[in-house]
């Protein structure tokens, strides 16, 4: 595994883990999106994510 350069390094301190390694939010980690959001970050509303339990907006 390669080392990673200082200046990366402190640009994804938000999204690396205890291990090091780059950690995206569990709703995030299959979306095929680029608006990822690290696992330190709760989601509140993603405009891309539905869950199967959400009430369903009719459109009128």
């Amino acid at each position: 595994m390669s080392r990673m350069p200082k200046k990366r390094k402190q640009e994804l301190s938000f999204f690396l883990n205890e291990r090091g390694r780059v950690a995206y939010n569990i709703l995030c980690r299959k979306c095929r999106r680029s608006c990822k959001q690290s696992f330190r970050a709760v989601v509140i509303d993603c405009p891309f994510y539905l869950s199967k339990r959400a009430k369903r907006r009719e459109e009128s």
